[in-house]
């Protein structure tokens, strides 16, 4: 049983059971605790807006460790220091006593530091005749020593939330003024594409963003914003190659316009082929070259897993354990959805051949969102794959509409 080690306060303040507790945890671990007053204040002052303080409870934690003769300290001397309000008062800046008294009593709250009041509740101590301190009334920092390791890590962890959130914001300003110029770009040189619906989801996604976001919205807003830039580019990659390629074939048909033929055999097909033999004409040949090479370079991107789960949250009730955590997990769930609703090995094996194993996850997880909607689903598999391989289909304008149902709060109706 701990007993003698619980101060309760003077005149009408009240005691808490939350302040037996402090007080019975400090009584119990601060045997040998030293630390360096001014460090502990500089990782207070990084962590104040956790440990609910304001600036002004700060200043007067500084005024009281000011009456702290020592830098360090040092839990086996005393750490109590008794200082009139007048005189806190002048250290704080000239405080006024009733705000002085409620920064205090925030600083108790916060586990900072404990009253130690006298019986008339006055600030004073009792000394030897050596002058040296028997038994002090005022403000115990004792708490500052035990929780120095706490405090510290607390400061780290505000310091490496403050650096992640700032980076957030600064990829956020990157990616809009990405999306900005190249749509703007895209609709001033008259390329291909739906501009204006580009347009209206990068001003959607702007005002989803609160105007004092947290990091978790600036960063769920990024997500989004990486979406649609990838979906921008995208677009613009396929109209470039779409032009490289009409490039190439009309530099083809006048070399071949121009050539002298050395051999009317290069012209027309030989005995074997009349006699039965399929010649493969050119233009399909070409046509099959181009359209693997459009394959290799329009092929979709995989899209942030965060953003896949918040688009199709039901995808995650076939992880393991009821939710998915890496892509892995993703293409297994997937499996199981495929199986579940009916979309054969083959038509699953042709749309991973055709997107990748992460992408085809992908769409088994939107179809699963949508499935009330849809008939077949290896059917609408089938001719997601098929448009995939012509270069004219993207994961990007169905995730995008899931997600603007998911942020609104609803679901697909069936």
């Amino acid at each position: 049983m701990q007993t003698g080690h619980v101060s309760t306060p003077f005149g009408r303040r009240s005691m808490t059971l939350a302040l037996v507790k402090g007080q019975l945890s400090i009584a119990q671990s601060k045997t040998d605790k030293r630390a360096d007053k001014w460090k502990v204040f500089r990782d207070i002052s990084e962590t104040r807006e956790r440990l609910g303080l304001q600036d002004r409870a700060l200043a007067v934690l500084d005024a009281l460790l000011t009456f702290y003769p020592d830098n360090e300290l040092d839990t086996g001397r005393g750490l109590v220091v008794f200082p009139s309000n007048a005189q806190l008062s002048l250290r704080a800046h000239g405080m006024a006593g009733t705000t002085l008294r409620r920064h205090l009593a925030a600083l108790v709250e916060a586990g900072l530091i404990q009253r130690r009041d006298s019986p008339n509740g006055k600030r004073y101590a009792h000394r030897d005749r050596d002058g040296e301190i028997e038994q002090a009334y005022g403000f115990d920092l004792t708490p500052l020593a035990v929780r120095s390791a706490e405090l510290a890590q607390l400061a780290q962890d505000v310091v490496a939330e403050r650096t992640r959130f700032r980076r957030a914001k600064e990829a956020l300003t990157i990616c809009r003024r990405d999306v900005r110029k190249l749509i703007t770009a895209a609709m001033e040189e008259g390329a291909s594409g739906n501009w204006d619906v580009v347009e209206s989801s990068y001003v959607g996604i702007l005002d989803r963003l609160p105007r004092y976001a947290t990091r978790q919205q600036v960063e769920s807003t990024l997500d989004e914003m990486e979406l649609l830039r990838d979906e921008v580019l995208n677009q613009l990659e396929i109209k470039i190659k779409a032009e490289n390629t009409d490039g190439n074939a009309n530099h083809n048909g006048r070399h071949i316009q121009n050539s002298k033929p050395e051999s009317i055999h290069e012209l027309e097909p030989s005995s074997r082929n009349e006699q039965g033999e399929k010649l493969k004409p050119e233009p399909e040949t070409n046509g099959k070259a181009q359209v693997s090479e459009q394959r290799s370079f329009e092929q979709i991107k995989a899209f942030p897993l965060g953003m896949v789960l918040r688009a199709c949250p039901q995808i995650s009730d076939y992880g393991p354990g009821g939710k998915i955590e890496h892509w892995r997990e993703l293409i297994g769930a997937a499996v199981t959805v495929r199986s579940m609703l009916g979309v054969s090995p083959s038509a699953y094996e042709e749309a991973c051949g055709a997107m990748g194993p992460e992408n085809a996850a992908v769409a088994m997880a939107c179809i699963l969102e949508r499935s009330n909607m849809i008939n077949s689903a290896g059917g609408y598999l089938r001719d997601l794959t098929k448009r995939s391989e012509r270069g004219k289909f993207s994961l990007g304008p169905m995730l995008m509409a899931l997600l603007k149902i998911s942020g609104a709060g609803g679901r697909l109706a069936g």
